[in-house]
């Protein structure tokens, strides 16, 4: 039986009712992490009966047929409803490509989220859509072809993006230059030849976060990501909040002071002027000349005041725009990522103490986490989401 032979008729038919019921099993598995590198133990037969409310009878029936076409394997257990089921290797491949403003990564995940191989690579700071995407699907063609698989293996590709993400067009152009005001869907599904969905990075990196790092078992919770911008994903309720426009946690844009420095938005007194990765290096740009951030870190641990100071200025203004985000949100863990998270400690102690003056005593305890996935992050959220877009019925 083919994955065609698995398709819904009509509305209302049988047919359709088993397909639905396919899903149902299919997505248990998929979010069980039954996949060929998952830890977990994979279910039986008589779990998924239990999980997904249906008959045995019925689970053993889409088992079979999920089986016939190349879906799901089987391992003998304990008894004909004690046959373990785990997501079969044919199933497929997704991929998820991470976009910076001076890099791209690639990686490859099976339907279950697990990652199977990445790779990474420099960009220019102007590199040109047309450039970057040329570039990626040579990844993940080198990623395709060291499993000796090629891209009719692919099901579907997640690609992050360091900007606002407005009906699919780019809208913010001093990360990306090169992408602004084109449409990047379109552009990554001529690219990759298969259904693609585009997400704002920091959202990437909060979805990772919330269901590997160090956010794992919080209804809700806040990521902001420091590089060359600032920028935040949401989780509220277990789920991804983008806002009506999907433009949703620009946190650097929070005005902290309107008689600051001009921030690339044309506002004033952006957290971004302060708490960037620029910031901190235009600070010490006198003290240590073309200094790059893993320098004024290592200086900082070495002893140098002024490096030191440098990351606690920008601590202490993320420090106050988190504080706002805990009153109005109130999420169960703060998660900073992004280059700056290197800086450690170094960072973090301003962020924790000027949070702790700023918030309502009812919110003093919001712990302050550095990312637990680090720079791979976002990277890591895009397989996530691809999976998770992935229907394996198609």
């Amino acid at each position: 039986m083919s994955t065609s032979d698995l398709r819904s008729a009509a509305p209302g038919s049988t047919a359709t009712l088993r397909t639905a019921n396919q899903r149902r099993v299919l997505d248990v598995l998929r979010a069980a992490g039954a996949g060929a590198e998952s830890d977990a133990p994979p279910p039986t037969q008589a779990e998924l009966a239990r999980v997904t409310g249906l008959a045995p009878a019925t689970v053993s029936n889409i088992i079979r047929d999920l089986a016939a076409a190349g879906l799901v394997a089987t391992e003998p257990g304990s008894g004909r409803r004690g046959t373990v089921v785990r997501l079969a290797p044919g199933a497929g491949l997704v991929a998820g490509v991470d976009f910076g403003h001076s890099h791209v990564a690639v990686a490859l995940g099976d339907v279950t989220g697990h990652l199977v191989a990445e790779r990474r690579q420099r960009l220019s700071p102007t590199h040109s859509h047309t450039e970057g995407l040329a570039i990626a699907t040579t990844l993940l063609d080198d990623l395709l072809a060291a499993e000796g698989l090629d891209r009719t293996a692919l099901r579907t590709v997640a690609t992050g993006l360091p900007a606002p993400i407005n009906q699919r067009v780019v809208a913010a152009a001093a990360i990306l230059p090169g992408w602004v005001g084109v449409d990047a869907l379109a552009a990554c599904e001529e690219a990759f030849g298969v259904p693609v969905t585009v997400e704002n990075d920091a959202n990437l990196g909060a979805l990772a976060e919330h269901r590997l790092g160090v956010a794992r078992g919080e209804d809700s919770s806040f990521f902001v990501k420091i590089s060359s911008g600032v920028g935040a994903g949401i989780v509220i309720d277990n789920r991804l909040f983008h806002g009506s426009g999907g433009a949703a946690g620009e946190i650097g844009h929070l005005t902290l002071d309107e008689r600051g420095p001009v921030c690339r938005c044309g506002s004033r007194g952006c957290l971004e002027a302060y708490a960037s990765v620029g910031s901190v290096l235009a600070m010490m740009a006198d003290q240590l000349p073309g200094a790059t951030l893993d320098d004024v870190v290592a200086a900082a641990t070495a002893g140098n005041v002024s490096a030191q100071r440098s990351l606690e200025d920008a601590g202490r203004h993320i420090g106050w725009a988190l504080a706002s985000v805990v009153n109005l949100i109130n999420p169960g863990v703060l998660v900073v990522g992004g280059d700056m998270a290197r800086a450690g400690d170094l960072l973090l102690e301003s962020v924790r103490r000027e949070l702790r003056r700023h918030v309502l005593d009812a919110v003093a305890a919001t712990p302050v986490e550095l990312s637990e996935l680090g720079e791979r992050a976002s990277l890591v959220g895009a397989v996530l989401l691809a999976a998770e877009l992935t229907d394996l019925l198609v």
